[in-house]
């Protein structure tokens, strides 16, 4: 026994010294309330370490603790539970004493332990600052066309400017040039949309002033207005998951291994530390489908579970709102006239609201002087079932009133897919875009049935049915089927027909062979209303990195002929042109696009930059190579400078130097570098770099020896010393052209060196030997 309290009273004494670094804790709790031996024993619950020393009573073989002293290891105990109390006692738990370690093993099922519960494979919720430049871009396409004896002239051009967090402006136009039936040349110029931007990405939210859509759902119209707009923006955030996803909740006695498969593929696979767990399936899970989960422990025991579960981005995560507000005066001959604008004020709000995870709500309202509509709705997941959707509105207006009713249902497992969905008015329901065009439809039905599957295909069966005031109903019934053979040949068939005009029907059928090198060949049947033609294409793409792409075509039948296509995309744009005669009539046209960037006082021609940019600089220094996402992009150009388009907004885009093909005389702060550019705008990224002159010098004192080992040198105008080395030998890096030095030896004598290295910048160069002269240094 003495033996026994001699250990522990050792153990004890050690765990206090080492208190302060990294040793476990000690649980203290007193000596009075024992009648056995005192042990202070490590303790491990269900194989994990908690790195605790707790103080145990041993009395008759059992090892007895305070209640206190449990609940601190994690145990969850009743008020009254006895105390002390041995661990043994309760029920499922086994204790095991390692008298040679002086530890205690614990295994307890979950139960006894308030364990927190772990969350595996839940989605980054950090956002990345974006940065921005200032600059200017502009956008052109201009294509010209002869066609018989008319020649047309075309161009379409977008001008934007962007000030870092000062939001975008932009604003696009077409113009139209041409000589049509010998009357001389005429041409007009029309606006079409113009707007300015603001994104807050912390909140997901952007501000629009100008031309916009109002936003919509389902079951209404948007309109297009000038005006201004608020709502939700989820794209400022790209990697936000707004859909919500399954969840598979599990426990671990032990330390284990977790796996999750889904359709026979493992889609996640990590740790897990004992207690419950949480596994957020992955964003891409859409459908109906099986989850095994899979829960391996340290010994390789493995338990697994299969359930049933339903993912779909029809709905918002619990908490989450999706929502617009627009005020504004609608727009009018879009296309045709350039400030065109009704006279009286509209309003438009959307309202989407995760109300859980199964239940999305939605609401609707807008007005005009004379017409005001609302209504509400939303989408239920009813389990593994589907999605069901159900939306009801109201309008008056002028003393008329009418409403709206929509009901869907959405269901898929990957294999088979059902979509209805059925839209009708009643009464005289109207809308704000009434008032400029045609009112909703009567009835707007869908039904579309699919199946998937390697060795079958994909199969699909259509109705669609369309009745307007005013109109007869319209009804079609379609059908589609396609499948790939060896991976190089696909077929695809289809036919249409109008239920309600027996002469209105048509079919198609189209067969496609890939070849190496992107290129393909195209050969297609086509029926409708009596007449059959068929057309056979041939060609190769224009590489989206770049290079020759091209076309031809032949056709038969009423419109028959063919044309020729060629085009080119470069780095400063992509051009096209083709010849063709169809019917008999041939045309001939030409067509470039591209786009001008200025941006940090340097101009770029560029391709068209639909998104984010960034600016590259390496400080003048020219033909670095640049990577993004480790691909090769470019080089930069006599002034150091690079354009490189394609990236992703609001998301990290990994650009990188190659230090391998430079100088080894040239100083560089980093070799990559995150850009973060917002939407449409662009980014500066520097790559700060300078060559240097750095050169291996030999100094001798007055008396021709070399200088004694320690001696140390001084550039003028640092800071730092460098020391001298055996035979007098100093290294120098970063110096100017002319240079001083000033150096102390051992003995505390002072001289100085004098030297001119050349202009160039380039390897370390070996000088010397170089006289230092003890004379004043100033």
């Amino acid at each position: 026994m003495r033996l026994r309290l001699a250990c522990g009273a050792a153990l004890m004494l050690a765990a206090s010294t080492a208190a302060a670094d990294t040793a476990p804790g000690l649980i203290a709790d007193g000596e009075d309330w024992t009648r056995g031996t005192s042990l202070y024993l490590e303790v491990r619950v269900n194989g994990r370490d908690t790195g605790q020393i707790a103080h145990f009573d041993e009395r008759a073989g059992k090892l007895y603790a305070r209640t206190a002293t449990l609940r601190q290891l994690g145990f969850v105990l009743l008020d009254d539970a006895v105390d002390p109390l041995a661990p043994a006692d309760l029920d499922g738990v086994e204790v095991q004493y390692e008298a040679t370690h002086q530890r205690i093993a614990i295994q307890a099922p979950s139960r006894w332990l308030a364990y927190e519960t772990t969350r595996l494979n839940a989605p980054d919720a950090h956002v990345p600052r974006a940065d921005g430049a200032t600059g200017l871009l502009l956008n052109y396409d201009v294509r010209g066309a002869r066609d018989g004896d008319a020649t047309q002239l075309d161009a379409s051009t977008e001008l934007r400017a962007f000030a870092g967090r000062a939001g975008v402006f932009s604003t696009t136009q077409i113009h139209r040039f041409g000589d049509g039936s010998g009357a001389g040349w005429n041409g007009e110029t029309v606006r079409l949309d113009s707007s300015w931007q603001l994104a807050f990405p912390d909140s997901m939210l952007r501000l629009t002033v100008g031309d916009t859509t109002t936003g919509a759902l389902d079951w209404t119209r948007p309109t297009y207005i000038g005006g201004v707009q608020i709502g939700r923006d989820f794209g400022l955030q790209p990697d936000r998951v707004t859909a919500p996803l399954p969840a598979f909740f599990g426990e671990a006695t032990v330390p284990s291994t977790v796996d999750l498969y889904i359709g026979g593929m493992r889609q996640y696979s990590g740790s897990v530390p004992p207690g419950p767990f949480q596994l957020t399936t992955i964003p891409t899970v859409n459908g109906a489908g099986i989850a095994r989960v899979v829960l391996t422990d340290a010994l390789g025991r493995s338990r697994s579970y299969e359930l049933p579960f339903y993912g779909s981005r029809q709905l918002l995560q619990a908490g989450l709102s999706d929502w617009s507000a627009s005020l504004g005066f609608v727009r009018q001959r879009y296309g045709l006239a350039s400030w065109d604008y009704a006279g009286e004020p509209m309003a438009s709000a959307n309202l989407r609201y995760g109300w859980s995870d199964r239940l999305t709500l939605e609401a609707h309202a807008e007005g005009s002087a004379d017409v005001f509509a609302a209504g509400g709705g939303g989408s239920l997941q009813l389990g593994s079932a589907g999605i069901l959707g159900a939306a009801v509105a109201h309008s008056v207006g002028d003393g008329r009133s009418g409403s709206l009713l929509h009901l869907a249902y959405d269901w898929t497992d990957g294999r088979f897919a059902i979509g209805l969905d059925s839209t009708r008015t009643f009464g005289d329901y109207r809308d704000v875009a009434t008032r400029y065009g045609p009112p909703p439809a009567r009835a707007s039905e869908r039904a579309v049935f699919g199946f998937n599957s390697a060795a079958a295909g994909s199969f699909s069966v259509g109705y669609v049915h369309l009745r307007y005031p005013g109109t007869d109903d319209s009804r079609y019934a379609s059908a589609y089927w396609s499948r790939t053979f060896g991976g190089r040949v696909s077929l695809n068939l289809g036919v249409n027909r109008n239920l309600d005009d027996a002469g209105d029907r048509s079919a198609f059928a189209t067969l496609v062979l890939a070849l190496e090198r992107s290129r393909s060949v195209n050969a297609g049947v086509q029926h409708s209303r009596g007449r059959t033609s068929a057309t056979v294409d041939a060609g190769r793409p224009v590489p989206a990195d770049g290079g020759f792409g091209w076309r031809v075509q032949a056709r038969s039948g009423d419109a028959h002929g063919g044309l020729a296509e060629a085009g080119w995309l470069g780095e400063n744009g992509q051009w096209t042109g083709g010849v063709g005669s169809f019917g008999g009539d041939g045309y001939a046209y030409a067509e470039a696009s591209g786009s001008l960037i200025r941006m940090g006082d340097h101009t770029f021609a560029a391709r068209r930059v639909e998104d984010a940019f960034a600016v590259v600089s390496t400080d003048g220094v020219a033909q670095v190579p640049v990577r993004l996402e480790n691909r090769p992009i470019g080089r930069t150009d006599d002034d150091g400078m690079l354009l490189v388009t394609r990236l992703q907004a609001y998301q990290r885009n990994q650009l990188s130097i190659d230090p391998m093909e430079l100088p080894a005389a040239m100083r560089i702060e980093r070799v990559d570098a995150i850009a973060v550019p917002r939407d449409r705008a662009g980014t500066l990224v520097r790559f700060a770099m300078k060559p240097v002159r750095s050169a291996e010098l030999v100094l001798h004192d007055a008396h021709g020896a070399p200088l004694a080992l320690g001696s140390r040198v001084q550039v003028e105008g640092r800071a730092s010393e460098a020391p001298v080395g055996y035979d007098g030998v100093v290294y120098l890096d970063d110096l100017d052209e002319h240079v001083r030095l000033a150096v102390r030896t051992p003995e505390g004598r002072l001289c100085h060196v004098r030297l001119d290295l050349p202009h160039a910048a380039g390897a370390a160069l070996r000088l010397g030997p170089l006289p230092c002269r003890e004379e004043d240094f100033r």
